[in-house]
């Protein structure tokens, strides 16, 4: 080969690799928009992909739609500045997103029991879910949280029981003038809180009968305090209106631990479920690694049809 030659192919060589490596450096800082959404619709959080959307929160719900998501949750909403709340609301229309659940604000998942039929802490309940329907509307949400209190072991169970049932029909007749519903979520955080099963939440449910009073149907919370995960969410279907995800052991996204959520995601679609699956977990590995790692692992679980 002429040396004229030589350096002439040497460059376009040395050009198409700083070309590959300079698309692979992009492809690493941000993954390519997603051609498609998913079968279910899943629900990232605040934080989930900051190190891909940086901590800007609108920033990254939209790096969110990029991705195919097409549902938001949380949490701490009502707590966020009145101006972020309009924000992102305004965003999530304009992208054809939905809002998930956010928490009534009484202090704490343990805090306040309605279990001891307190009329101080039914205050402080009945103020949360006031301040809840206007942080939903600012957001069009539909589902809203409430996590009942710790047990209140001075009193027996089938009074306790009665207790939360009268405080929450109290709350539902809030929420049911606006279209609202209440979701309650059995923990397994700790064995203090009076809301463990999903059979305990659907009788309670019952008890309220009001459609703004349904069960949030937390897989990880729930592998850990019952298993038998499909049978039981069978049984009490008719009134299960959420559903979260997270897997055990680790409470980490989908494929990291012992459920086996491909199964769990066609049983859920099979049910002719529409609602949102809330990604209440964190991630398994650091950076932007770890949230390229989600994403593969979603895409792996939903991936049933």
């Amino acid at each position: 080969m002429k040396r004229s030659e030589f350096i002439k192919s040497s460059t376009l060589f040395g050009l198409s690799l700083a070309g590959a490596s300079a698309a692979f450096g992009s492809s690493l800082s941000k993954p390519a928009k997603a051609e498609k959404t998913f079968n279910l619709n899943y629900a990232p959080h605040a934080g989930m992909f900051a190190a891909h959307a940086g901590d800007n929160f609108i920033d990254q719900i939209m790096f969110m739609h990029d991705q195919g998501f097409r549902s938001i949750e949380d949490n701490g909403l009502v707590k966020r500045p009145l101006a972020l709340q309009e924000e992102i609301g305004k965003t999530l229309a304009k992208l054809g997103m939905s809002m998930g659940v956010f928490v009534v604000d009484k202090g704490g998942n343990g805090a306040n029991t309605l279990a001891a039929g307190k009329q101080e802490y039914i205050d402080i309940f009945l103020n949360g879910c006031r301040q809840a329907v206007e942080a939903a509307k600012r957001v069009n949400a539909k589902w809203i949280t409430v996590v009942p209190g710790d047990f209140e072991r001075t009193l027996p169970i089938g009074i306790q029981t009665g207790n939360v049932i009268e405080a929450l029909r109290r709350g539902a007749e809030i929420f049911e003038p606006h279209g609202l519903i209440m979701v309650l979520e059995p923990l397994s955080d700790t064995p203090n809180l009076f809301l463990r099963n999903t059979d305990q939440t659907h009788l309670i449910c019952k008890g309220v009968n009001s459609p703004s009073c349904k069960i949030l149907y937390d897989i990880y919370h729930m592998q850990k305090n019952e298993g038998n995960l499909i049978p039981m969410m069978e049984k009490c279907w008719d009134e299960i209106a959420y559903i979260q995800i997270g897997d055990n052991p680790g409470r980490k996204e989908p494929t990291t631990g012992e459920i086996n959520y491909r199964n769990l995601f066609k049983y859920i679609d099979g049910k002719g479920y529409k609602g949102i699956l809330g990604m209440e977990h964190g991630n398994s590995l650091p950076g932007k690694n770890g949230e390229l790692a989600l994403i593969k692992a979603y895409r792996e679980v939903d991936n049933f049809k």
